[in-house]
C-alpha cells in the first residue's frame, strides 16, 4: 500500500509517518518507483507506535517498548516497569495541573470581585506565582 492508503488505515499524518521513517521508528519502506510501498506488517508497527505516542511515551520510551514486543512474553515485566514509571510522571504532571488550576482559579475570582485596585492576574504574574504553585 502506498504511504497514502498507511495514512488513512492508521490515522497518521504522512508527514509523521516520514518522521518515524527518519528517526527509525518504522523501517524505511520498500520502493516502487518513486512510490513507497507498505504492507500489514508497517501498518501494525505504526499502530502501535501511534497509540504509545497518545498515551504520552516519549520516541525514547517508545523504541524501549518496540524492542520489549519483539521479545515476546519475557518481556512483560520490563514493559511494565517502563509503565509504572510513565504512569507516576502522568501523576506528578495531573498534580502539578492541579495546583495551577487552583492558582489561576483563585486569580480569576479575584478579577471577578473587582476589588483589587490593579489586575489581579498581572500582579500575581509579577509577584511570587511560584509560591502559591507550591
Amino acid at each position: 500500500m502506498t504511504i497514502g492508503h498507511l495514512a488513512q488505515r492508521t490515522g497518521a499524518n504522512i508527514e509523521t509517518i516520514r518522521y518515524y521513517e527518519r528517526i527509525g521508528l518504522l523501517p524505511v519502506a520498500l520502493r516502487q518507483g518513486r512510490y513507497r510501498s507498505y504492507d500489514t506488517t508497517d501498518v501494525a508497527r505504526l499502530v502501535f507506535v501511534c497509540r504509545s505516542r497518545e498515551l504520552g511515551f516519549s520516541i525514547k520510551e517508545v523504541r524501549a517498548l518496540l524492542d520489549l514486543a519483539a521479545g515476546g512474553h519475557e518481556s512483560c515485566a520490563e514493559a511494565r516497569d517502563l509503565a509504572a514509571v510513565h504512569l507516576h510522571d502522568v501523576r506528578s504532571r495531573i498534580a502539578d495541573l492541579r495546583r495551577m488550576e487552583r492558582a489561576l482559579a483563585t486569580t480569576v475570582r479575584a478579577c471577578d470581585a473587582g476589588d483589587d485596585a490593579g489586575c489581579p492576574l498581572i500582579d500575581k504574574l509579577e509577584g511570587n506565582l511560584k509560591a502559591e504553585l507550591r
